[in-house]
């Protein structure tokens, strides 16, 4: 049976990237990267067939015209969008789609309508974790699932909404029959917003309560409405949303690996929280004692 081997809430603004590389070589010394230049070490120790990553596209695949509410892919392999300066230079990420299929079957029947994306090119919201989280290689190590939230047009879902549909692909994930080991990597924020009389608005108080709860306490984040989000966070930072897809995908007891906060990255504050299943760091714990 499949496992869930790990959560993951990280930002996906762009400078996150280069910002990880130059406190990883050294030439950033700010003592608060260190949570994100290690999170990657972190998951590869958790060895995971699987990410699913929850993002937003930013125009490249969804136009404002057209804009599901929640859109997965069911690809064997998935593009990196040009996102109007060519394609970046990343090799194509494989995916699962058998795994996908069985999520779209699983949730489908609980009600929730997913748009179902049989090719999907995956722009920054995507690849800025995964290049956190492997650097640049050759290929991929693992195999992705991309679900893309609509929280760029109204009406977007909920938090409640998007808590539900995590707690809704966790159940199908430990449904599915073939062993692999998956992490689910929500993405987006934390408080930020970039038009309006408001542009600048970071709120790390938020933040910082958004981090400590995400583990905790979700429920409380999840019964924030959209316009509480907003005020809180700033129309983009909005996207912590997706944060609690993948954290409701996890058990209920959670125990966490690590996490980082740090302002500004561009003008964004950024952050990272690495989480397991209480349950899962018990049985390695015994496993490590029992010498096997």
């Amino acid at each position: 049976m499949a496992e869930i081997v790990a959560g993951i809430g990280i930002s996906h603004v762009p400078a996150l990237g280069p910002a990880v590389d130059a406190a990883a070589t050294g030439k950033d010394t700010n003592p608060l990267m260190k949570a994100f230049t290690d999170v990657g070490s972190w998951l590869s120790e958790t060895k995971p067939d699987v990410l699913v990553v929850i993002y937003n596209d930013h125009g490249a695949s969804f136009s404002f015209d057209l804009v599901p509410t929640f859109a997965i892919g069911a690809a064997e392999s998935y593009l990196p969008a040009d996102e109007g300066f060519g394609r970046p230079p990343l090799p194509e990420y494989p995916g699962d789609a058998d795994l996908s299929w069985h999520i779209i079957d699983s949730v489908v029947p609980e009600g929730f309508d997913l748009t179902v994306c049989q090719s999907l090119d995956v722009d920054h919201g995507f690849s800025t974790p995964m290049k956190v989280l492997f650097g640049t290689p050759e290929a991929w190590p693992v195999k992705v699932i991309p679900l893309a939230v609509n929280v760029v047009q109204q009406p977007t879902p909920s938090a409640q909404r998007c808590y539900e549909l995590g707690r809704a692909i966790g159940r199908a994930l430990r449904s599915y029959p073939k062993d692999v080991r998956v992490a689910v990597i929500g993405t987006g924020g934390m408080s930020h917003q970039l038009q309006g009389e408001r542009a600048g608005h970071i709120n790390p108080d938020f933040d910082r309560r958004f981090l400590s709860e995400i583990a905790n306490s979700p429920e409380s984040l999840a019964s924030l409405s959209n316009p509480e989000y907003i005020n809180l966070a700033g129309s983009e930072g909005a996207e912590l949303v997706m944060w609690l897809i993948m954290r409701g995908a996890l058990d209920d007891d959670v125990e966490t690996g690590l996490s980082g906060y740090v302002i500004p990255v561009a003008n964004t504050a950024a952050g990272v929280v690495a989480m397991q299943n209480a349950a899962s760091v018990k049985k390695a714990d015994a496993l490590q004692t029992a010498g096997r």
